[in-house]
């Protein structure tokens, strides 16, 4: 069983819950992934179901030569963050998923508040890059080799995630 080599860090890693949460959940995704897509909802109920005693955290894993769009939806989720909406802006890529060219990037940016334009220079210029390429580098010495890929408390996680079976798995 693979363990996550890059431990979380509150500090770095985009985190919702309590950092004394007795359950941490690491999700690698890939924002253009259909896969990941289904998972996303599922995650949503999971963290309403377990409450505060669930932290999760996502890291950026684009796998950008099956999805063109991944690796920019990446960078504009990290320049949201840099702006303190990184979760508004993850919402909206899932909730848009099907539409993440350039031009949809900037509304979604404008639908959270940001300067979609602005927002789509900094993605140019590669703002964030280093930041999604870390997260990258980490899955793969992680190894996670497809998306969604799971953490819990740090094991690699390969079982089904359907809500019922991954809540029975994280001992919900």
């Amino acid at each position: 069983m693979s363990r996550l080599t890059m431990p979380v860090d509150e500090a770095r890693d985009h985190i919702q819950g309590l950092a004394d949460a007795p359950i941490t959940l690491v999700e690698y995704g890939d924002y253009e992934c259909s896969y990941c897509g289904q998972a996303y909802p599922i995650v949503k109920n999971v963290q309403a179901q377990l409450g505060d005693r669930l932290r999760f955290v996502f890291r950026n894993f684009p796998l950008t030569e099956i999805h063109p769009h991944a690796g920019n939806a990446a960078l504009a989720a990290e320049v949201a963050a840099v702006e303190g909406k990184f979760w508004e802006m993850h919402d909206a890529l899932y909730v848009h998923q099907r539409s993440l060219g350039d031009r949809h990037l900037a509304e979604i940016a404008n639908g959270i508040g940001l300067d979609g334009g602005d927002l789509l220079s900094r993605v140019e210029a590669g703002e964030t890059e280093e930041r999604v390429q870390e997260d990258f580098m980490s899955g793969v010495r992680s190894g996670v080799n497809g998306t969604p890929s799971f953490f819990i408390n740090g094991l690699r996680y390969d079982g089904s995630w359907d809500e019922e079976t991954l809540l029975a798995a994280l001992g919900g």
